[in-house]
């Protein structure tokens, strides 16, 4: 079974402050950094270090940074398929405060010029079964596309809808596994309780729908049942809460092409995540493949 991870790349500079500044201020960070990052990118590293066959297909600029991405892509992925772009290459800029909590700010031009289906072999090399994830940096009839041909063709959808558009926002129905965190849940539906959030998310149409919750774990609800469940998650000191979120997805897509069951996937991606969250930084916070293989072996039903 193969993952499809489709989605973008960025060089991420990463700020750490005592505490975020206010409108007009300009505030000196304690220590600062780059490094690869895109939700995309965090995402397909996740999932193949939960040791899953995964293919990342995104879009890159013709600048400098472009070719850094690439060359660091070559170091965590067996194969990356980047279409290339006159533009400025994919950037974000994040600050996070002593809390652990995250602003974060992108650029995003490649990934909004970005169509796999038109522009890729994406098409041709989704197979039945696969597992195709998509998140919410292309533009919506994008994907739409990927995740209308995942379907035709008998491959498993999961859609993390962040970043939110909320004038263009993609069609739910498509996903057999919705993933949003409660923020995006709130801003979705409306409701400020998350069961009922999921409730409504469920109406939409996705098959299964998960929301994180941070250190409350995660909520998720089948189609056909009538409340969700909450599964909780190791508790840990957070220093850096900003690529959690992709550590999850990543493990979550990676250890159901693994042959766990969703609640197996779902208690690995709540553990692996609770890790990256005392990590410093988004794609460095991801627990290594190994750690994740320790996970899996430990979290997985023993055999009487």
């Amino acid at each position: 079974m193969h993952v499809h991870v489709v989605g973008n790349a960025c060089a991420d500079t990463t700020f750490r402050t005592g505490r975020f500044p206010s409108a007009g201020e300009t505030l000196n960070a304690l220590t600062h950094s780059d490094g690869l990052g895109g939700k995309g990118a965090n995402q397909a590293v996740a999932a193949a270090r939960t040791g899953a066959a995964v293919t990342f297909w995104t879009a890159l600029g013709s600048d400098y940074t472009g070719s850094w991405i690439r060359q660091r892509l070559g170091q965590e992925l067996s194969d990356t398929q980047a279409t290339e772009f006159d533009l400025p290459s994919d950037r974000s800029t994040i600050v996070v405060d002593t809390g652990g909590e995250n602003i974060i700010v992108s650029g995003v031009a490649c990934a909004q010029a970005f169509d796999p289906i038109a522009q890729t072999a994406l098409a041709s090399r989704i197979a039945p079964g696969d597992i195709v994830v998509m998140q919410g940096n292309l533009t919506s009839s994008a994907t739409n596309a990927c995740l209308q041909v995942a379907r035709e063709t008998g491959a498993r959808t999961v859609l993390n809808a962040s970043p939110l558009d909320a004038l263009s926002l993609p069609d739910m129905g498509l996903a057999d596994v919705l993933v949003v965190n409660r923020v995006e849940a709130k801003a979705l539906t409306g409701q400020r309780d998350m069961t009922e959030a999921a409730k409504s998310l469920a109406a939409k149409g996705a098959t299964t729908t998960v929301i994180t919750l941070g250190a409350e774990g995660c909520l998720v609800l089948d189609r056909d049942k009538p409340k969700p469940s909450r599964l909780p998650v190791p508790q840990v000191a957070a220093l850096d809460t900003s690529g959690a979120g992709d550590v999850f997805c990543g493990c979550l897509a990676g250890g159901l092409a693994k042959g766990l069951t969703m609640m197996g996937a779902l208690r690995v991606s709540l553990t692996a995540a609770a890790v990256a969250v005392t990590r410093l930084g988004t794609l460095a916070s991801c627990p290594s493949a190994d750690e994740i293989a320790a996970l899996i072996d430990q979290l997985k039903p023993k055999r009487s």
